[in-house]
């Protein structure tokens, strides 16, 4: 027996370690003892992908109490503490060799550094906890697109949010024998008083992407524990980069067009952008909503959804604009519920959902009560706006048939959409690839909310939604993203969304439900079924398309006023944003690809054009 073995075994019963050594690879073996000497757990339990081991974690999450169930079976409510409600960006870095230099858009830390600190904090941390080892997929096992990853923590609650989250992969890993190229992550909530992290001020999340491997230590909030953006994000875009292939921050949804068409569309948002209401779009099926691959197989661009569950925002959903995952909430399902309001009779309230406030009940603050404040001084809400629900996919009435597909599915079109009240129109089709990218993908902007800053308007520059999530630098990311069509016969065509388009008296141009329309319309451009009008900025429907698909679809008439004033060249705000982004990325002047600058430059000269043709402000029917 190997002296990794040894370790291992020493911490393992009999039934444990016979799961460990079914797996047969070394490199496994290697990375579970080395941890197992550093953190020091009590116990080790190894989790294969059978129903008795999830029931187990199941069972243990309850017992440890870091969750609770709730009245309607399968519910589950988890409270992450109090100062522990969302990403760490302050103590999130990437950890880089000494002489490696990235763009200072990234947040790092010296490798030898980072992992000195963060192996010190993590000494001892399991001595008097059980260490759960679980193994896993990104996208469907036995693909092209499979990456097989494994996961060590202490906390039940993060064990039970990986098996509803992920594809179970012991079996994968078994497959694959002495395997080496996984991702992996080391995680403990450290400390824990009334089921909660304590030690928050030595929270920590290091991510090493020469090793392929992610530190988060003293936090159980899901964002700095789970598999997605440090795991499968992350890791997955520094791949990527290095294999010609994408990874995104995207949703994959089937748009059912004409004779039982479905066109598959992955789309970008950043947040309270509309994301989540357009891949969950009523009467369209979803494959995914967070996480893409996206690599070229004969030609054609293919996709699969990296995760199998979704964690998602849980404010403001309601049965109206989100009828599937309404339907999902409210029905005896396995769910968990983080950071809501749970109410006297066991069930669970939100910010935004239809019905009158709770008088009292129980939340991330403990005893709530309406007026309640925290130590700052501030309202303490019902439900934080970051609370959460975590389901399995395969709960929905609305999922694709190839969500699982190992092949994927093939992609024709790609979108990306922001909050923008007065520059960009409803829907908008590129000239190209290159066009797309740089334009729409690489020129996203977002503007704040008050919910988020307090302070309207601001705009936040995102490209492709993907900002906060990238391991290489954003030159590199832009550039990585034009050469992926290079050799593309028929690279998906890019589309522009904007759902928040206002009028100068501040009222918004569109109903939500309008967005159907958008999509109709992207998917009958895909198959060049109806013409568009050029606008400078790229393809604009024509308005007898788009008053039919309104009939069609909604059922409701569409008049010639809506659409001029949707649809209106706004040339001064065009100009503008255009100026902001080359500033941006002059200022960046990192690894920038100079054709950006062309393009953007190119666009900024036809709206100069039609300016002095046509005036500032231009209605579709001049065009």
């Amino acid at each position: 027996m190997s002296k990794d073995l040894e370790i291992i075994k020493e911490k393992c019963d009999r039934e444990n370690f016979k799961k460990v050594i079914k797996i047969k690879n070394n490199y496994i073996f290697n990375f579970i003892a080395k941890f197992v000497k550093i953190l020091n757990p009590e116990s080790i339990f190894v989790c294969n992908d059978s129903e008795s081991d999830f029931n187990y974690i199941r069972n243990k999450v309850i017992e440890d109490g870091e969750e609770k169930k709730l009245s309607i079976e399968g519910h589950t409510v988890h409270f992450d503490g109090y100062y522990d409600q969302g990403r760490d960006k302050e103590h999130t870095r990437l950890m880089v060799p000494k002489g490696v230099y990235l763009d200072p858009n990234l947040d790092t830390i010296d490798k030898e550094r980072g992992l000195e600190e963060i192996l010190s904090i993590m000494k001892d941390i399991m001595h008097d906890r059980e260490l759960y080892v679980l193994f896993f997929c990104l996208g469907p096992v036995n693909s092209k697109f499979a990456i097989p990853a494994v996961q060590l923590t202490d906390s039940s609650y993060v064990a039970h949010s990986e098996i509803l989250l992920y594809r179970p992969g012991y079996e994968e890993f078994r497959r694959l024998g002495n395997y080496r190229d996984y991702f992996q992550f080391v995680h403990s909530a450290g400390e824990i008083k009334d089921a909660v992290s304590v030690n928050i001020d030595k929270r920590r999340i290091y991510m090493d992407t020469e090793e392929d491997i992610v530190y988060s230590v003293n936090t159980q909030y899901g964002g700095n524990t789970i598999g997605h953006k440090k795991l499968a994000m992350r890791l997955g875009i520094n791949r990527a980069s290095k294999e010609n292939w994408l990874t995104e921050h995207m949703f994959i949804s089937g748009i059912h067009g004409p004779e039982g068409r479905v066109t598959y569309f992955a789309g970008a948002f950043p947040s309270m952008c509309g994301k989540t209401s357009t891949a969950m779009i009523p009467d369209e099926t979803i494959v995914g909503d967070d996480i893409v691959y996206i690599k070229k197989i004969e030609n054609k661009v293919y996709a699969v959804n990296v995760e199998i569950g979704i964690f998602g925002i849980i404010e403001d959903i309601n049965p109206d604009g989100d009828p599937s995952i309404w339907k999902v909430l409210n029905e005896p399902n396995e769910i968990i519920f983080s950071n809501v309001l749970v109410t006297e009779d066991g069930y669970v309230y939100w910010v935004g959902k239809p019905g009158k406030v709770p008088e009292k009940g129980i939340n991330h603050s403990g005893e709530w009560y309406p007026g309640k404040r925290d130590l700052e001084g501030n309202e303490i809400p019902p439900s934080h706006k970051n609370a959460r629900f975590t389901v399995n996919l395969k709960n929905l009435d609305n999922l694709d048939i190839n969500y699982n597909n190992p092949d994927g599915v093939e992609i024709r079109g790609i979108i990306y959409g922001g909050r923008d009240s007065d520059t960009l129109v409803p829907v908008q089709e590129s000239y190209d690839w290159n066009h797309g990218i740089i334009s729409i993908g690489a020129s996203l902007e977002s503007e704040t909310t008050a919910a988020t800053l307090g302070k309207t308007g601001v705009r936040s520059f995102n490209p492709m939604s993907n900002l906060d999530f990238l391991s290489i630098p954003v030159g590199k990311y832009i550039d990585i993203n034009l050469k992926f069509g290079e050799s593309l016969k028929n690279p998906p065509k890019i589309f522009s969304v904007n759902y928040f388009l206002k009028d100068s008296n501040g009222n918004y141009l569109n109903e939500k439900t309008d967005k159907r329309i958008w999509l109709k319309w992207m998917e009958l451009r895909v198959h060049e079924e109806v013409e568009a009008i050029n606008i400078g900025t790229g393809f604009i429907p024509k308005y007898g398309d788009l008053r039919m698909l309104f009939k069609d679809v909604l059922r409701r008439d569409y008049g010639q006023e809506d659409y001029i004033k949707q649809f209106t060249l706004r040339v001064p705000e065009n100009i503008s944003k255009i100026e902001r982004i080359i500033k941006i990325y002059t200022e960046l002047g990192f690894g920038v690809p100079d054709i950006l600058f062309e393009i953007l430059k190119e666009q900024k000269s036809r709206l100069e054009i039609l300016k002095n043709k046509k005036g500032e402000y231009i209605s579709p029917l001049a065009l």
